[in-house]
């Protein structure tokens, strides 16, 4: 079994130069990837991509799908993918990118897969990797800045490459980025109502919880049925209050 690449998508945020979105669509096309959606950047100039992307690209190019935000790009995506050279706790373990293509076959054939790279100055933020359920370093021998379409090459021939015994099954159905980020606004919202978190510094705890979930595969269902144990809390929290006044 292969990765699926009908359900791949690559997610460009803030893509600076139209070159390297050209260089990017002929990476995809390279690699059989289709679809491509750029963030925060609506104005490039479209003869520069296809300029980059040559003829055989342009069918990624002219469908490009051009998005104000990142939680609207990533809505309708189970799994998160992102790219960072940088290190640091506060941006979760990272992973090679062929240990995260083998994990991603059997997730591909049923669930909707972004690959996310950031500016090509500065890369992801923290609160960009916020989505993330894996994040992938690309190791170098020293200078650790790729240029976007090299590292985009790099993530997508590993994933090009990367194959599963047909034998295992493949990952369920699981709960979409607009899914989980509403489940853990709620979570926040009663953790900090029964004192749980310190309402100076909820979101540093809320990454630790968003990381425990990542190393799972939540089913929307399994998501609804959290969602419903927030629900009873507060319900539980209001009616003793009421009983106490």
């Amino acid at each position: 079994m292969k990765v699926n690449f009908d359900n791949v998508t690559i997610v460009l945020k803030g893509a600076k130069y139209p070159g390297n979105v050209g260089s990017t669509a002929r990476c995809a096309k390279n690699m059989g990837i289709g679809k491509m959606i750029v963030v925060g950047q609506n104005e490039l100039d479209n003869e520069a991509v296809l300029q980059m992307a040559t003829h055989e690209a342009r069918d990624v190019v002219e469908a490009i799908r051009y998005c104000n935000t990142l939680d609207e790009a990533l809505a309708g995506f189970s799994w998160v993918v992102g790219t960072t050279a940088r290190k640091g706790a506060g941006r979760g373990p990272a992973v090679l990118p062929r240990g995260m293509a083998e994990s991603l076959v059997g997730l591909s054939q049923e669930n909707e897969i972004a690959l996310l790279f950031g500016p090509e100055d500065t890369g992801l933020t923290n609160d960009d990797l916020r989505f993330c359920q894996t994040v992938v370093t690309i190791p170098t021998a020293g200078f650790k800045s790729l240029n976007l379409s090299h590292a985009v090459m790099i993530v997508c021939y590993e994933l090009f490459v990367a194959r599963m015994e047909k034998d295992l099954p493949a990952a369920p159905k699981l709960a979409t980025v607009r899914e989980l980020e509403a489940m853990y606004a709620k979570l926040k919202e009663v953790l900090l109502a029964i004192g749980f978190f310190l309402p100076e510094n909820p979101d540093y705890w809320m990454m630790h919880i968003r990381r425990l979930f990542a190393r799972t595969t939540l089913q929307a269902r399994e998501v609804k049925i959290i969602r419903g144990i927030c629900r009873q809390i507060e319900w539980y929290g209001d009616h003793k209050k009421r009983n106490n006044a």
